[in-house]
């Protein structure tokens, strides 16, 4: 009987032994206390700790934890906003028992100090500027946050104002002004547009006149050359040029008629129109230009009299 007392006194002993072997898992840091007093850190691996005498107090992660801080304050121009902060920290290695000790709340902590640098900076911002310079509100919040947590073990690693909500009203004004100032670059883009097509409208209206005028000028120039070479025939066959003048000119007042016979749809009239207006416009003509030459003779008759 009395060796079979051994069996379960070595049985409990061998549980008491095996309760005090405990893991750390990496990224870990624990925390073992004697009685209620700090004894050690035991960072990653197999660890052991005294049976019934020392317990762990605490697992501490030291990975790097992200907090969250939404705050809502007013700008330099009045303008209520609420911002989102995100912090990123990590439990320093060697400062395990400054974090775990010196902190009830780590989380208030930070972020009653985000909620203090936040409200010293944005009030001395308009609202515009609030999004232009939202990296400097990071910086300033780490740097405050850095000084202070430093102490405690913590260090921040990283701060962002990855938010920026204004009043509905204040978003839907903005919008406004967005929407109205594209629209006025896009009326400026479409007046350039409608001005450019004006001006080359006009430079091809130029081009065409100039080109229409210069052939209207090579047809009257070549209509001259024609005439002129008319008149020399008629005056090779005894015909001056008064009446070889006069009868081109009834030759084209036939011409247009005829052309004006093979328009079935035209609307031109041509006055006067009656038989007998090609033989006299040939005589009014002939008789123009004869009293013409005889007004020029006397003025050089004249002329010299009056010059002596």
């Amino acid at each position: 009987m009395g060796s079979y007392i051994w069996i379960p006194l070595a049985f409990f002993i061998v549980l008491t032994i095996l309760s005090g072997v405990f893991i750390v898992k990496q990224q870990t840091a624990v925390i073992i206390e004697t009685f209620g007093k700090f004894t050690s850190v035991r960072q990653s691996g197999i660890q052991f700790k005294i049976p019934f005498v020392q317990r762990i107090a605490a697992r501490v992660g030291l990975k790097i934890q992200q907090l969250d801080v939404i705050i809502e304050t007013k700008t330099l121009d009045d303008v209520f906003v609420k911002l989102k902060v995100s912090v990123q920290y990590v439990v320093i290695k060697s400062k395990v028992y400054d974090a775990f000790y010196q902190l009830e709340y780590p989380h208030d902590q930070i972020t009653s100090y985000v909620f203090d640098v936040v409200r010293a900076e944005v009030p001395k911002m308009k609202l515009d500027d609030v999004f232009v310079k939202k990296d400097d509100i990071a910086i300033a919040v780490k740097g405050e946050l850095q000084d202070a947590m430093l102490e405690y073990g913590y260090d921040i690693i990283k701060t962002l104002v990855t938010d920026i909500d204004p009043d509905a009203q204040v978003k839907e004004a903005m919008n406004r002004i967005n929407a109205s100032e594209r629209e006025k670059i896009a009326a400026q883009f479409e007046g350039d547009a409608a001005r450019i097509l004006i001006v080359e409208k006009a430079k091809a209206e130029a081009e065409s006149k100039r080109l229409q005028g210069q052939g209207i000028a090579d047809q009257r120039r070549e209509i001259a050359r024609g005439l002129e070479e008319s008149v020399e025939v008629l005056n090779k066959v005894g015909i001056n040029s008064q009446e070889a003048s006069a009868l081109i000119v009834v030759t084209q007042h036939y011409d247009t008629l005829q052309s004006i016979g093979e328009e079935t749809n035209t609307n031109l009239i041509l006055l006067p129109n009656s038989p007998q207006a090609g033989s006299d416009m040939l005589n009014n003509m002939v008789a123009s230009f004869t009293a013409s030459n005889m007004i020029g003779e006397q003025m050089k008759k004249t002329n010299p009299k009056k010059n002596g």
